[in-house]
């Protein structure tokens, strides 16, 4: 018998023809092949492991576990090193019971880890749905294991199951044998019911971060002898969503795809992405409204390989970044899979843009991408997408624009000329005299909306009797520092406002200066994001310091101590005490000031009988 080729030596040659190849190892794939195999391999999911050493070391071992998560992240990898844990022996050593300590192969743990251990069973109930299937586990699970200390059903799948297999295990995975363990394994949590939820200790397994799976790829990489940039393990960790066994189909795939050497622009030409300096490129030209370089740079994008709706998606996940690089600056920062490129300019962007002006971008962009995924013409609904999106980029908000057509309609001339009146009548045939309407009965003249040749709104009035309101001062007084936070709110700057509420002991207030002390844990950058905010709000400089003195507590700390006041004085009137004592368990959800009566004048007509509050109905008809 020959070693190499498995075939039997003494086999007659044929004349003629090549001698038969060596047998050659199949090859496993990188998800197969770099599986973990103990609780240590096991990344992302630290918070399972230490419940499970915790159970291990004090004896409290559930009979049945419910491991959930998306698809990816080791549900049923996870089930076999739990099997493996429960039985864990070594040869030689004394039997400490389940542990999750494996620093070498044990008695069952090859034939666990290849499915073909008589003890563990493994059953896929995708395939297995019906009652007949669970049947098999009930009448076999009385008998006691072969080999191994613990029996374990290991069920994938689970949701799968019919409704009357549910109800066939209710009874068994309640009171099941001491000798047997369940290990359930589902995508649907939902769809499995809860009467077996109740009786298994659950966990859901989580996606794992970006910065651990970029790390454990780049391991991989290293093992593999395979080059690869950081750029492209970002790439490939941004498609895989937190799934494991998607980010390594996808570098095996890359690995093959650049013959070993795996690059930004072939992971981007292999998964049809767009290059993510040309997507920051669209969007500011979109963001400054010139079409026609959003139109040559997403045809650009299309001519070289990148899909329509992936653009636009991409588009989206940049638009989403520089939002949170303007509401959470270092937690947006911190990202791994972030490039250069996309760090400064996003960050110079979240400087300019409002967040109006980005969420109705987000907006636009959202309902965009399913019309380009069903368009029959995908790069023109995409060209189209941006055109809306280019118009809509300065446009005001509603609230803008009304307030913007008061003030040029206060700032105009009191009068101006009436409407121009009918053309006069010939001379030849003068009209007949018509009588004058009374002067009361001629309504009053109303203000009246023009569209003016160059787009914007402007406002014609006609002279009225209503009082004129006062025109609003071009650069407002800010007299206290909740002027200030009240101005923000207006202007709708949601995370500047929470940031004043919240991160500011207010040290010193005066018109054109505050000093402050930030609180722990508040973003350093506030101080220059508020001087820049006043300075284009109220159209003068402001110095904006912060300061080491204490300060004076927060707005949001003076809001929950004046709450609580009110609550505990309303908590001291005998009346509520008595309703309280009167009702367990009531409590007090908020406390309002009554509003004051209202007068009606005596002279005011009122339609209807006279009604007076507390008198007695009369019995006479």
């Amino acid at each position: 018998m020959d070693a190499t080729s498995g075939t039997p030596s003494d086999l007659p040659g044929l004349p003629g023809l090549p001698e038969p190849v060596p047998a050659v190892t199949p090859y496993r794939v990188l998800a197969r092949k770099y599986r973990p195999q103990n609780f240590d391999d096991l990344i992302g999911q630290g918070a399972m492991v230490r419940t499970l050493a915790n159970a291990f070391a004090a004896n409290r071992i559930p009979q049945a576990w419910m491991l959930t998560g998306v698809r990816g992240v080791g549900k049923t990898t996870t089930a076999r090193i739990l099997a493996r844990g429960l039985n864990y022996v070594r040869d030689g050593h004394p039997d400490t019971g389940p542990t999750i300590a494996m620093p070498e192969l044990g008695r069952h743990c090859q034939a666990i880890m290849e499915s073909r251990h008589m003890d563990v069973l493994e059953m896929d109930a995708a395939s297995h749905t019906g009652i007949d299937d669970v049947r098999g586990i009930i009448d076999g699970i009385r008998y006691s294991p072969v080999s191994a200390r613990y029996k374990v059903y290991i069920v994938d799948e689970v949701h799968m199951l019919s409704e009357k297999a549910f109800n066939a295990f209710l009874k068994t995975l309640e009171e099941p044998p001491p000798h047997a363990k369940f290990v359930f394994a589902t995508t649907e949590i939902r769809k499995v019911p809860v009467t077996i939820l109740s009786r298994c200790q659950r966990f859901d397994l989580r996606r794992v971060e970006a910065d651990t799976m970029v790390a454990h790829l780049a391991r991989i990489c290293a093992a593999e002898n395979v080059e690869a940039e950081p750029e492209a393990l970002a790439a490939i960790t941004r498609a895989a969503e937190g799934s494991v066994r998607d980010a390594l189909s996808l570098l095996d795939q890359a690995i093959a795809h650049g013959a070993g050497l795996v690059t930004g622009a072939n992971v981007r030409d292999m998964l049809g992405l767009a290059d993510r300096g040309r997507i920051v490129d669209l969007f500011e030209a979109v963001m400054r409204g010139d079409v026609p370089a959003s139109f040559a740079e997403v045809r650009g994008q299309y001519e070289a390989g990148a899909d329509p709706a992936v653009i636009l998606s991409d588009l989206a996940s940049f638009t989403h970044l520089v939002t949170r690089l303007k509401l959470v600056p270092e937690a947006a920062a911190a990202d791994p899979t972030l490039s250069a490129d996309e760090r400064g300019r996003g960050g110079a962007f979240a400087a300019k843009l409002s967040v109006r002006a980005l969420s109705r971008a987000w907006q636009i962009l959202l309902k965009a991408i399913p019309e380009v995924q069903v368009a029959a013409r995908p790069l023109a609904a995409t060209e189209m997408a941006l055109v809306r999106l280019a118009y809509a980029a300065d446009l005001p908000t509603p609230d803008e624009a009304l307030r913007q057509l008061r003030t040029e309609a206060l700032a105009s001339p009191q009068t101006q000329a009436a409407p121009s009146a009918s053309p006069p009548a010939p001379i030849s045939a003068p009209p007949p005299p018509q009588p004058s309407p009374p002067a009361s009965v001629e309504p009053p003249p109303r203000p009246a909306l023009t569209l003016a040749a160059s787009g914007g709104l402007r406002a014609a009035l006609v002279p009225s009797p209503v009082p004129q309101v006062p025109a609003v001062s071009a650069g407002p007084r800010l007299a206290r520092f909740e002027d200030v936070v009240a101005m923000a709110d207006e202007r709708r700057d949601i995370g500047l406002k929470m940031a004043l509420e919240r991160e500011v002991h207010l040290v010193r207030f005066e018109e054109g200066r505050i000093e402050f002390r930030l609180a722990d844990g508040g973003r350093q950058s506030l101080a220059n994001d508020l001087a820049r905010s006043l300075d284009a709000w109220t159209g003068q400089r402001w110095i904006v310091a912060l300061s080491k003195e204490v300060g004076e507590p927060t707005l949001a700390y003076k809001a929950r101590a004046a709450l609580e006041s009110r609550h505990e004085n309303a908590a001291a009137h005998p009346l509520v005490r008595e309703v309280l004592a009167r009702f367990p368990g009531a409590q007090i959800v908020d406390v309002r000031d009554k509003a004051p009566p209202v007068e009606i004048a005596e002279s005011v007509d009122l339609a209807g009988p006279e009604i007076s509050v507390g008198d007695e109905p009369d019995d006479e008809a």
